[in-house]
């Protein structure tokens, strides 16, 4: 089978058909897989809230590590995308090459740093003493594989920014699933099994948190290996490298990328590290509030797909068109994706406002979590909507290459909205958990407005420009 690229700027195509196309691939991904990270937090929390805890508590941390990497894969994303546009096949290659190389580069250091600090992040988080141990051996486990899970992360922004999404799906669906069968196999010890009035006895190593980091950190490994195989493959196409083409640091590509990359990268610790002092500011309320925000946040996800997923399309389909130097069509996508995924997202507000206490029921036996979680739940449901046009929007500012934009209204946002607002509510009122959560959906409202006033002075139409698709340094 051949690879296929998304084509946006063909006067023939459809734009809807083009957006549900290169979007759908990226939804059923993020469902799939969130649902089947949502059966890995129900197995860790029929351990109990202990262990949904100590696995919390490392999550954000580790994003904010991953951070690093993943704002690469925007950066890489946004030019490719762009070098598609305008057809300079042989530049995408080279920035596909260079990508692996500051994924090895980086990801070494970030893997030490995190092993390193593995005891020290639960603590600073203020994590109560009974689950430091957990979380340290699940942060260790994660540590080893990072490097593997941040090339994962590049390369399907880069798979993405061709406009196939339909690959990485099919990969990350599948090494999903394998952690779902690892994490039984390695949380629960040896026990028996009756299926169809058949009872056989199922193997167990009765690791607990420790099992279910290692399937994760060697389902991430497996991943990244097979989308890597492929891009050597003939099927890849006009995204094929081979091993005999240079693979030293291009530094001209590599600033222009990193011109890119760098606000996001400034955005991703905004986020990862407002996240990291609201969850420690939560951690002050209790393991239960701590247990009911994370599982909360775990049944939000499977909501809010829709809206990653238009809005990792519009990087793509914005990049494309304006390489094709069409910015009318860039704006229609825009545009029509915006409505698509409102009439989606309103759907997805509802699921979550009437289905509230039974969603986190799914997760944890814990009446307390699944009361407090369910009242978390109802109050996020009225904020789908403007989150998902928010995405859309800083999608399409991207694809542009205004990045910067998007690193100071979240800078904005996030610290000046959803942490002060956390730390006045609980620090000064005395309030409880659901009055942060409506902090944080205010955060999201007002990042949404901020995006459409940055869209409608039309300045990122001028930032696609710089820099130019252009090889910016020819290989010996």
């Amino acid at each position: 089978m051949k690879h296929r690229i998304v084509s946006v700027t063909d006067p023939a195509s459809n734009p809807i058909k083009v957006i549900v196309m290169l979007a759908w691939p990226i939804f059923l991904e993020q469902v799939l897989v969130s649902l089947v990270q949502s059966v890995d937090t129900a197995m860790v929390g029929s351990l109990g809230a202990t262990a949904t805890a100590s696995v919390a508590i490392s999550q954000n941390p580790i994003n904010l590590i991953n951070s690093v990497i993943m704002a690469l894969g925007v950066g890489f994303t946004t030019m490719i995308a762009r070098a598609v546009g305008a057809k300079q096949y042989e530049y995408s290659r080279l920035l596909i090459r260079q990508s692996i190389v500051v994924v090895v580069g980086l990801g070494i250091p970030l893997s030490v740093l995190c092993f390193a600090l593995s005891r020290k992040i639960p603590i600073w988080m203020g994590g109560a003493p009974e689950i430091l141990d957990d979380a340290q051996i699940y942060i260790r486990i994660i540590a080893c594989a990072m490097m593997f899970r941040g090339l994962l992360m590049v390369l399907t922004a880069i798979y993405r920014g061709f406009g196939d999404s339909r690959t990485p799906m099919l990969i990350n669906v599948g090494i999903n699933a394998l952690n779902v069968i690892g994490n039984y196999l390695l949380i629960y010890d040896t026990h028996d099994v009756t299926l169809f009035g058949h009872t056989f006895t199922v193997w167990g190593a009765d690791m607990g948190v420790a099992g279910a980091a290692l399937s994760t950190a060697a389902s991430g490994i497996l991943g990244s290996l097979v989308l890597l195989l492929i891009c050597f493959l003939p099927r890849s196409g006009p995204m094929r490298i081979f091993l005999n083409e240079s693979f030293r640091p291009s530094w001209g590509t590599l600033k222009d990328v990193a011109q890119v990359s760098l606000p996001v990268m400034f955005e991703r610790f905004t986020i990862s590290g407002a996240f990291v002092v609201t969850s420690s500011i939560i951690a002050s309320l209790g393991t239960i509030s701590l247990a009911a925000n994370s599982l909360a946040g775990q049944a939000e996800s499977l909501s809010f797909m829709p809206g990653f997923a238009f809005g990792t399309a519009a990087t793509t389909l914005v990049g494309q068109s304006l390489g094709a130097r069409n910015e009318q069509l860039a704006r229609k996508y825009v545009r029509l994706s915006s409505l698509i995924g409102s009439l989606v997202m309103f759907v997805m507000s509802c699921f979550l406002f009437f289905g509230a206490e039974n969603i986190i029921a799914l997760f944890t036996p814990d009446a307390a979590v699944i009361a407090l979680g369910g009242k978390l739940l109802r109050i996020l449901a009225f904020i789908q909507v403007p989150q998902m046009l928010a995405m859309v929007l800083s999608g399409a500012l991207r694809g542009a290459g205004d990045t910067r934009s998007p690193f100071v209204i979240t800078l904005f946002s996030m610290w000046g909205v959803r942490i002060l607002g956390s730390l006045i509510v609980v620090r000064l009122l005395h309030k409880d958990l659901p009055w942060v959560c409506a902090a944080m959906c205010l955060d999201n409202i007002v990042r949404f407005v901020l995006y459409f006033l940055r869209y409608r002075q039309g300045k990122w139409i001028l930032a696609a420009h710089q820099p130019s698709a252009e090889p910016a340094e020819a290989e010996a």
